[in-house]
């Protein structure tokens, strides 16, 4: 006998939403016995809420959930892409924006790689776009040790096994030589932990500079190390589908040019440079 779900949404998704914190974190705040409905503490997130309950953490009303929202980050190296580092080491929100609101990372970039990184302040659009089933192809530019010829990535095309862990087929474009070091363009639609690091470390590499250059359909493009740029609405609705609404200046006028669109809200943050290639 099927039964009808209560209405609304979970408490923890409606905290994450409106910014609190993550959905994992809202769980946690929860059961520390830190947020009420309509004047009730409550210890469990299985609670569905609707618009019209009241909720506080920690004694303050809880304001409506903003839409959602995406941007790009051109991040440098040396940055960890956490909220906080147990080896006091700096993060990349260390130097976001001030007027930026509380955002969450789409996947990670280690510690020192730079490029693309996706920021939302939706838990939502951070699971879309993190799912594998998703596929979307992530490009890297890599400079590596040493003389490769093309054969020598014949084991990335065809997929790896390092360490009983399986790594899907790379796409890899040996590119040019430049002195001691070569550039390549590596394609993947995955994103385990330093795969690219550990599929050239296995056919004996070593990468010395790794560049995120797209993720899907955004692009890092001019975005110069550490600045943020904003993701107009039309775009989240055109590429994932979202329900957002499209205000004038971003409705798109005359013939399409094929170039990136320019997005507003461009910011430069005091993060370190990028080491010269």
């Amino acid at each position: 006998m099927s039964t009808t779900p209560p209405p609304g949404d979970r408490i923890a998704k409606v905290l994450a939403r409106a910014g609190i914190a993550s959905r994992r974190e809202a769980e946690r705040m929860i059961e520390a016995g830190r947020v009420t409905v309509n004047g009730n503490k409550i210890d469990s997130p299985a609670l569905n809420v609707t618009a019209s309950d009241k909720i506080t953490v920690d004694g303050k009303p809880v304001a409506e959930p903003e839409p959602a929202r995406l941007w790009l980050y051109n991040k440098p190296t040396g940055l960890v892409t956490t909220t906080s580092d147990e080896k006091g080491r700096a993060t990349i929100y260390d130097g976001l924006p001030e007027e930026l609101p509380r955002v969450m990372t789409v996947g990670r970039l280690d510690l020192n790689s730079e490029g693309l990184l996706l920021l939302t302040n939706d838990g939502g659009v951070k699971r879309k776009l993190e799912l594998p089933s998703t596929g979307w192809l992530r490009k890297y530019r890599v400079r590596i040790n040493g003389r490769p010829k093309d054969e020598d990535f014949a084991p990335l095309r065809q997929g790896l096994v390092i360490d009983g862990e399986r790594f899907q087929k790379m796409i890899v474009t040996l590119d040019r030589q430049q002195g001691a070091n070569a550039w390549i363009t590596i394609g993947l639609r995955e994103g385990k932990n330093r795969e690219i690091r550990r599929a050239m470390e296995d056919i004996g590499f070593a990468v010395n500079r790794l560049i995120r250059v797209s993720y899907g359909p955004f692009q890092l493009g001019n975005l110069k190390s550490g600045e943020v740029e904003e993701v107009r609405r039309r775009v989240l609705r055109d590429q994932l589908g979202l329900d957002v609404e499209v205000k004038p200046a971003d409705k798109p006028t005359g013939k399409p040019t094929g170039k990136r669109p320019v997005r507003p809200q461009r910011h430069r943050t005091s993060a370190p440079k990028n080491p010269r290639s």
